[in-house]
């Protein structure tokens, strides 16, 4: 195979990801124990060599250009599983180590994921971990992270998909507002109810309801006076505040539904549920810190499992 780098390259890209890490061509120098004039020249061959600007200088500061945000982050991960890969082969990491970049749905971070990091960080100390919680989906590359979490995850070629659970729904209410509007008997008695609708801020589509009726599944856009975009734990507030009905999954509200503070409702339509899964990119070297995380959702997950 025909190189691509020489070794004077590879230095190069390792003094600009110090640089970007310490905002200082002279903080990199003092690092790397050369003199800041050397970082300079070898930032100055690699933008030579890209055709493009990596930092925006001023004589007090440096700042990465959003081309060299998006460099730093795949190189950094290049340099990080080159190193890793040396600690393995060498026995040098027998303990899972570093940083652990995950991205995590609102709903899924807050009531499952995040409750789980003490132990985890219990069983593995040396590893550190850095959480992003948002709904949307994120690239894995140019963002630089190890897993995701997703609900109805796309088929994708590039990534490994690992099912965690099908996370069952519920309708639900506070007993004020069914003792003021009355409790839903039917599906078709939705119309007369204030049903908050939960909308996606990707599409602007609006989430449907879903049902089992007579063995047949169904699903309805309910009408209501309130619509929650991006967040669906806005959403459960409000019901938890009288505003109405609201589908949500029950892993969200299973307190609320044990002290009473609300209600499930319909429940001879009930039964549906939506899957979430766990991502991770194919053919990539998975640090120790990454497995060991797989490992222990793997093992955690059983304890979601529906009944």
């Amino acid at each position: 195979m025909r190189r691509h780098f020489d070794d004077v390259q590879l230095g190069s890209i390792e003094l600009f990801c110090l640089a970007a890490e310490l905002g200082s061509f002279t903080a990199a120098a003092q690092e790397a124990g050369i003199t800041p004039a050397a970082v300079s020249r070898a930032i100055s061959r690699l933008e030579e060599r890209l055709g493009a600007r990596l930092f925006t200088r001023t004589t007090r500061s440096i700042r990465l250009t959003d081309s060299g945000n998006g460099y730093y982050r795949q190189c950094r991960q290049a340099l990080t599983q080159l190193v890793e890969a040396e600690r393995e082969v060498s026995g040098q990491q027998q303990q899972p180590a570093g940083t652990l970049r995950i991205s995590l749905p609102t709903t899924y971070g807050h009531h499952r994921i995040l409750p789980l990091l003490p132990e985890f960080r219990g069983r593995y100390p040396q590893v550190k971990v850095d959480i992003h919680i948002a709904n949307r989906n994120i690239d894995f590359v140019s963002e630089g992270y190890d897993l995701a979490i997703r609900v109805r995850a796309q088929p994708d070629s590039t990534l490994i998909a690992r099912h965690l659970e099908d996370a069952a729904l519920v309708v639900v209410a506070t007993p004020a507002y069914l003792t003021k509007a009355g409790v839903p008997q039917s599906l078709d008695q939705l119309a007369g109810h204030d049903c908050i609708q939960f909308e996606l801020p990707s599409s602007g589509r609006r989430i449907p309801w879903l049902f089992n009726e007579a063995g047949t599944e169904r699903e309805l856009l309910a009408e209501g006076s309130y619509c929650v975009s991006d967040d669906v734990l806005g959403g459960v507030t409000l019901a938890k505040h009288g505003a109405g009905l609201f589908q949500t999954y029950r892993f969200i509200v299973e307190k609320e539904l044990a002290d009473g503070s609300l209600v499930e409702v319909l429940q001879p339509f009930g039964g549906r549920s939506r899957p979430y899964t766990l991502l991770y990119p194919q053919n990539r070297h998975l640090p120790l810190r990454v497995r060991a995380f797989i490992d222990f959702l793997m093992e955690q997950r059983r304890h979601w499992q529906r009944p």
